[in-house]
């Protein structure tokens, strides 16, 4: 982007609730079941038919608004917010609108090493519309209705982002945060994390903000990023070649990797809110407050700077590792099965993490559980194997051949660390590399590595590295 123009980004994050039933009945939420077999009276607005307010959505939602330190308004107020679709039975949204729930709060995200305040405006509670299903209906539209009714936490930000990188950091740092409370799975192939951007964009060094576009319904980082930066583009062509931007809701086509207008941008008034008049006010005691607040975990910002000062991490391992919360709890299960904290973030962000990246597995679930890395662990602490032979045992632990020490067994991996059948080893290479050692001894330090090499080879890897370095240099000089 050009430093002539500033680009100006707020989001809306949809944040399914981890409650067992809906937020204004009691049909299960439950992912993947049969179309509309989750679909009760009150989700297909049976007439006659009365939502009642589901107390754990409510505990959720301020579990998240004390977490951000927000202002938590102990009345708040439902309203219907009137548009019709084809999947939205009654043909409105039960939403929150002048009262919600959690107010004015903050969240801080780190860009390039420095911290920035993003505010948030509110958070309110809502029900989710039912879902349009465009293949396999040979030109038909299918309409399932196990989402309708689902409990969503809108969580609008402040127009405070500059950037699409600060834009995906805020909603990381959001997606973290849902996690750590455990208000939600953040399962955003699942549709319980989705983000509308609203995007626009001014001249460097103008107060006013432009005309907003909204890109709604983004359901991964990535494409947060892409639709962000392709939006801005279109927009400051469009000015530049003298055209204006029109407020309007636009999708975004990851094949294409742009975005097109879907409709013109509805105002408040064009939902016709009003209350709700089935749904009394939402009242929250102060002894309620503070349960919840006696309930909140150590959050992500509190876990990184105990990692940093108590555990001796750097701060970019604390940050990567603290940034997903089963992450950090594999890690510190590690470390409390006595794993020194930098060799315990060495394998969780290495070995670890490429093993199940490359079969496309959540640590949670991971085969080689913290216990299990920490004994194999301490099996090369102990100068039972080495680094390299510990892959060998990793990958054969991960294919569930046992634990550590079982494998090094039947393996026969168990490091030579007998000085007397080492220095007959490295007698027999020296004897049979004149040259080499004469390039040592002529101050060719590089040879070493040579030497090394054919001793391993000979021990099929078997050699402590250590010794066989001690008895080389004893020989040697």
């Amino acid at each position: 982007m050009s430093s002539a123009w500033e680009s100006v980004i707020g989001l809306e994050v949809h944040v399914q609730l981890s409650t067992r039933s809906k937020i204004f009945c009691g049909a299960s939420i439950a992912y993947g079941a049969e179309p509309n077999t989750q679909a009760c009276d009150v989700s297909i607005a049976l007439p006659g038919v009365l939502p009642v307010m589901n107390a754990e959505a409510a505990r959720l939602a301020v579990k998240f608004g004390l977490a951000i330190g927000a202002e938590i308004n102990q009345r708040s107020i439902f309203a219907r917010k009137n548009y019709f679709y084809p999947d939205l039975p009654k043909g409105y949204q039960i939403s929150q609108f002048e009262l919600p729930i959690v107010g004015l709060g903050s969240m801080d995200i780190d860009i390039d090493g420095k911290p920035k305040t993003i505010g948030i405006t509110r958070a309110h509670l809502e029900d989710d519309a039912g879902k349009s299903l465009h293949e396999d209906f040979h030109g038909s539209t299918g309409i399932d209705l196990n989402r309708a009714g689902t409990p969503l936490l809108e969580i609008v930000s402040e127009p405070d982002m500059r950037s699409a990188s600060e834009a995906v950091a805020y909603l990381r740092a959001l997606h973290s945060l849902v996690r750590y409370l455990e208000i939600s799975d953040g399962n955003m192939q699942e549709g319980s994390f989705r983000c509308d951007a609203n995007v626009s964009v001014r001249r460097a060094n103008d107060t006013e903000l432009g005309t907003r576009a909204e890109l709604k319904n983004i359901n991964s980082f990535r494409f947060v990023e892409k639709a962000i930066n392709f939006e801005i583009e279109r927009q400051i062509e469009l000015i530049e070649d003298g055209g204006e931007v029109v407020q309007e809701t636009r999708l975004y086509d990851s094949d294409k990797d742009e975005t097109r207008s879907m409709r013109s941008k509805e105002e408040a008034h064009d939902y016709r809110y009003f209350p709700d008049p089935d749904l009394p006010p939402l009242i929250l005691s102060d002894e309620l407050v503070e349960e919840i607040r006696s309930s909140l975990p150590e959050l992500p910002a509190a876990r990184l700077e105990r990692f940093v000062h108590e555990l001796s991490l750097s701060n970019e391992d604390a940050v990567k590792i603290t940034q997903d919360k089963d992450t950090a709890d594999y890690f510190e299960a590690l470390v409390d099965s006595g794993t020194e904290a930098k060799i315990a973030a060495n394998w969780v962000l290495g070995d670890l993490a490429a093993a199940l990246n490359a079969s496309d597995c959540e640590i949670g679930v991971s085969p080689v559980s913290p216990l299990q890395l920490s004994q194999m662990l301490s099996r090369i602490s102990d100068g039972t194997i080495s680094g390299k032979i510990a892959k060998e045992v990793f990958n054969a632990m991960w294919n569930g051949e046992g634990d550590a020490d079982d494998i090094i067994e039947s393996r026969g991996l168990r490091q030579i660390s007998d000085s007397g059948e080492l220095e007959k080893i490295v007698d027999e290479i020296l004897s049979n590399s004149e040259q080499q050692v004469q390039q040592f001894k002529d101050g060719n330090e590089k040879v070493l590595g040579f030497f090394v090499g054919q001793i391993m080879k000979a021990t099929q890897g078997k050699a402590n590295p250590q010794q066989v370095n001690e008895i080389l240099r004893k020989k040697l000089d």
